[in-house]
């Protein structure tokens, strides 16, 4: 991808957060993989303000490469998780109402629905709190996300990864679903969760969802 398409893949990012009610004024970021370095959202801009213009690239340092405005307080997610996940191009962070809510509790999301698995395991995962911006919470959010796609931060929102943006967008608003599905199941009890076998057999059905059938 070109570097303008980029830019302006990442803004377009920002916008879907905010239109799936995921996002609202400056809260959550948004990161994508270019080259050697990094383009990431700035800091206290909405998302309706940015422009192709507003997107900060970052050498893997954390230096600003190209940009006017100083990068996201959270870069330091971004680079951290996608150097652990080479497979990913593409980091979102959000502050969804119901997911944060059950952030706020210290809760992970079990296995109560087999979606859970879109997330690439047998739960969504809640990363313990550090301050906002700090190295420490950048590595218990890679932490949380080993072998997952997805993961809560305590008493603060959710990261989502992808092999590109419109993939980490959707699971972004798929972990926010299931966690307001789980806070109505809470509602009603202690949750009935699915197997570990059960939820094995449906991770490894994710691994072929939604692709191609292979020609013959």
């Amino acid at each position: 991808m070109r570097k303008a398409a980029a830019r302006r893949a990442v803004v377009g990012a920002a916008l879907a957060l905010d239109a799936a009610g995921l996002n609202r004024g400056t809260s959550g970021n948004v990161g994508l993989r270019a080259g050697k370095g990094i383009l990431v959202t700035p800091t206290g801009v909405p998302s309706s303000a940015l422009t192709s213009a507003s997107i900060v690239l970052l050498a893997m340092d954390g230096t600003v490469r190209e940009g006017a405005l100083a990068p996201t307080s959270e870069w330091r997610i971004h680079r951290d998780v996608l150097i652990a996940r080479p497979e990913a191009n593409a980091v979102v962070h959000a502050h969804p109402l119901y997911a944060t809510a059950l952030a706020c509790q210290g809760l992970a999301i079990p296995a109560f629905h087999y979606m859970v698995a879109a997330a690439g395991g047998d739960s969504i995962r809640c990363a313990p709190y550090a301050t906002f911006g700090t190295a420490a919470l950048s590595a218990h959010v890679v932490e949380a996300l080993e072998d997952r796609r997805a993961c809560l931060m305590a008493h603060h929102g959710i990261v989502a990864l992808g092999a590109d943006l419109d993939a980490a967008v959707r699971l972004a608003v798929e972990v926010e679903s299931l966690a307001a599905q789980f806070w109505h199941v809470l509602q009603l009890g202690r949750p009935r969760l699915l197997g570990r076998a059960e939820m094995r057999r449906v991770v490894a059905k994710f691994a072929t969802y939604g692709r191609p059938r292979a020609r013959r």
